[in-house]
Formats: C-alpha cells, structure tokens, sequence
C-alpha cells in the first residue's frame, strides 16, 4: 500500500476518522463476540478481568532488568527503571503461578510470543553450545529434529522460520541441517519412534523439537527421553537437547492431556493464547535446576531475553497473563477436560453426519482441542471460505498428502473458545448439524444462506465462563 506523500493529509481533522475507526472496530467486536462461532485452534477470547489489567498503567511503561549472575542465584535483579516496584513483584508473582499451573521451577515470562520464545531458545542453545569454543567464530546448530511441516510442524521449528538463523549447513546437501521425525507410514498424525530412535543414533542431533501445529495426539516424549538418556547420559551437557513446542496445547498440558516436563522434557515453550487463557503472549518453563550441567543454558535463556530479544516486555499483558494464569488455575481441573471432551463430541459427530474426519476412531480422531476436516483435493479454501460466509471461523490446512498449502484439502478447527462460551458436547454435536449442511450444499444455496442459523446458535453462547 503506497503512502500520501508528505503533507498531504497535514490538514485534515482527523475526529471523524477516529470516529469512524472506533464504530468500526465496535461492529467487528459485536461481529465476532456475539454473531461468528469461532473455531480456529490457535485463537482465545480474553475475560473482563484480563482485559482491565492488560489496559492498565504499567502497559505504558518499561521494566528493564537483568540478574546480575556473578552474585549468586538468589541476589535480586538490577532494575534499569525506577518506579517498578509494584510491577516487580507481579513479575515474580506470575513465575510463581506459572510454575504451580505447570509444575515446574523456572519461568520466563518476558517473551511476547511463542515464536520468540522459541527463537530465543534456539539463539541460548547456540551460545550453550559455544560456551568453551576459543575459535572466534561461533558455530551454528545441526542437525536438529523437528516435524515436517506438510505433517504439521511449527513454522517456527522450520528453516524458513525461527531456526533460520541458527542452523547449521549440511556440508553433503548444503541444506540446512534439519532432520524430520519420522511418521508412521500408516498413520502420519503420530511419530514412528523405533525410526526416531535410529535415526537419532544416526545424526546425534544438538535438538529435537516436540509439538506441532496440527497435532491431534500426545508426542511420546517419555519414550525419547528414556532412549535419549541411555543413550547418550543423562547429565550430558553434549547431549540432545529436548524441547516442547506446547503453542497449540499450552492450556491442555496436565492430567487431561500430557505433561512434558514430567515426562522429562528439558524445556517448553508456548504461546499464552490458544487453549491458555491469554493475552497474547510467550513462556518458556524449565526443570533445569541449580547445578544441573545444563544450568548454563537456562542462564543463555534469561541473557538471551533481555537483553537479546527483548527490551520492553509489554507490562500490561503480563500483568493480564497473570490474572489468566490464576483463571487456568481456578478451573484447571473442568476446563482442559471439558475442551477436549468436547472435541471428540464435535468430531464424532461431524463424521456421523458424512464429514470426512482424520484421525483415529478408536479414540474419537482426537486427543487435543483440534479436529480436522477432510474435504476435496484442493477445496480447503473454498469450504472455510464458505463456512466464513456464514460466520463459522476456521482455517484451511494443508494435510500431510497434499502437495502445497496452496492446494490444501483441510479445514482445521478447535474448540477451546466455543467452550469457555460454554458450549457442552450436545451443542456441539447439535451444531456439528448445521455446520454439516453448509458443507453438503457448497455452491447450491446463496453465499451466506445459513448465516441468520448460526447467529441465532451463537446468540445462545455469549456469556463467558472459567472467569474470575
């Protein structure tokens, strides 16, 4: 989009276009909030309590600090700023809370995003790895283990995202040096570990990374761990590293789902708005503990937040992430659950009306809060195009048999939002109804022919729940 040149616009008052901004803004609030019922996986609507503490004073303030490593672990943090106190200790207090919610011992909070959460692991491994090399010339990461992206790997654990600054090249290939877990040939939604495990006695990867985008099933961490240990020791500092890209199912991890860092993952990383309660931002947590000979890399991890990746650290959604964080921690036990219970509802009940549903029927095609819709070759964005016209939000997604994205035949849904809206599993399986005639007619009702339907289903589920 081409700017006005200078000056051109020097004399307008711009009240009506901030009027206009606001009315708008308002209608596509109401639109989404009362009229759409909003399916993509990767997306969270945000309680009163978060959105008044997100707006609050410190989100136009700064709150640099740095703890100085050469007193001790327990010394306090220099503060760059003055005026922090309070947001100092809210801080510390949210640490504390994410560390109860996922059982862990060490939290950072001041990534804004799960991308830069992972790229500010992959920047700390990397200095990790270089801790003792006198060369002067830092070397790059490789091979690393991470999902394929047409199986549904992070674009973040990809060499076109994140990684793409940290990677090594492969001197035979001059590629990057990533490797890809190896699918099951019968079924590619879940890893075929016995080909994971020679494959990594093979390239002695520096890191695997766990998680996807697409991910209907837990990944079998405690079984890599295990071999990963004996393999290799388990306090080897030189050992592969393991990580969980946990974006997608942050809010799941526990008794409902899986638990990595129970199951020995050495780091996990997340985006705080998908199945967590929100805002939008990142974390890292850890079991890397005091005098662990990977305690080197957590201190790369902190140094590489600030002041690597970071400066000002958005005070007022980390201020509202922890009133999301005591949310997660009120309805811990209901809300994961009922999330997932609800997607197989909602799946089971898409295939009992002639939809073609991936995964596996045994276990209701789902383990997480996503379900994959199956259409033609192709027709991923005619239908979530179609759906959307009827003010059903999805996303097209490419399959692990499709040839690009551009030629994607899935429509990739969650229910996490739906379901603190409070939708049950009947209400998804009545509106697994409607949502399946929109499909079945395609181009033979008027575009938006079943809108007035879905705005009289969504009109029922306006209140939020799992609230403070």
């Amino acid at each position: 989009m081409a700017c006005p040149k200078g000056g051109t616009m020097n004399n307008r008052d711009y009240t009506k276009d901030a009027t206009r901004l606001e009315a708008d803004s308002n209608a596509n609030h109401a639109w989404r909030r009362r009229e759409c019922v909003n399916l993509i996986p990767s997306e969270q609507t945000t309680s009163a309590l978060v959105d008044r503490l997100s707006r609050s004073d410190p989100s136009s303030r700064y709150n640099e600090h740095k703890h100085p490593s050469a007193l001790g672990p327990k010394a306090d943090d220099v503060r760059y700023y003055k005026g922090t106190a309070f947001i100092m200790e809210k801080e510390k207090e949210l640490q504390s809370a994410l560390c109860s919610y996922f059982g862990c011992s060490r939290a950072e909070i001041r990534v804004i995003s799960g991308q830069m959460a992972n790229d500010t692991v992959y920047d700390a491994l990397k200095q990790f790895r270089n801790r003792n090399n006198r060369s002067g010339v830092p070397r790059n990461l490789g091979p690393v283990l991470v999902h394929d992206l047409k199986n549904g790997g992070h674009l973040s654990a990809q060499p076109m995202g994140a990684l793409k600054n940290y990677m090594a090249m492969d001197p035979v290939t001059g590629r990057p040096a990533v490797e890809h877990f190896p699918a099951n040939p019968d079924y590619p939604y879940r890893i075929d570990t016995e080909r994971t495990k020679a494959l990594i006695v093979e390239t002695r990867p520096e890191l695997l990374v766990f998680g996807r985008s697409v991910i209907i099933h837990t990944e079998p961490v405690a079984e890599i761990v295990r071999f990963i240990h004996r393999e290799f020791g388990k306090d080897n500092p030189e050992r592969p590293v393991i990580m969980y890209d946990g974006a997608h199912v942050l809010g799941l991890l526990g008794e409902a789902f899986q638990n990595p860092l129970a199951e020995g993952a050495d780091l996990v990383t997340g985006s705080t708005h998908k199945t967590f309660f929100g805002p939008q931002r990142g974390v890292i947590l850890s079991n890397i503990e005091h005098g662990s000979p990977f305690e080197d890399l957590w201190g790369y991890i902190e140094q590489r937040t600030f002041p690597g990746h970071v400066s000002n650290h958005h005070l007022g959604t980390m201020l509202g992430l922890l009133g999301a964080t005591y949310e997660m921690l009120a309805f811990q036990k209901d809300y994961p659950s009922q999330v997932i219970t609800n997607a197989k509802a909602f799946a089971r009940a898409l295939k009992a009306n002639d939809l073609e549903i991936e995964g596996d029927p045994a276990c209701s095609f789902t383990e997480t809060h996503q379900v994959l819709l199956r259409t033609a070759r192709g027709r991923g964005e005619f239908i979530s195009d179609l759906l959307e016209a009827n003010n059903i939000i999805t996303n097209p997604q490419a399959l692990h048999d499709d040839p690009s994205f551009a030629a994607a035949s899935g429509v990739r849904m969650g229910t996490q939002e739906m379901t603190r809206h409070g939708m049950k599993e009947a209400d998804f399986k009545e509106f697994a109804g409607l949502f399946s005639q929109i499909v079945h007619a395609g181009n033979d009702k008027p575009r938006g022919h079943f809108r007035d339907a879905v705005k009289a289903f969504r009109a029922r589920f306006v209140e939020m729940h799992y609230c403070l």
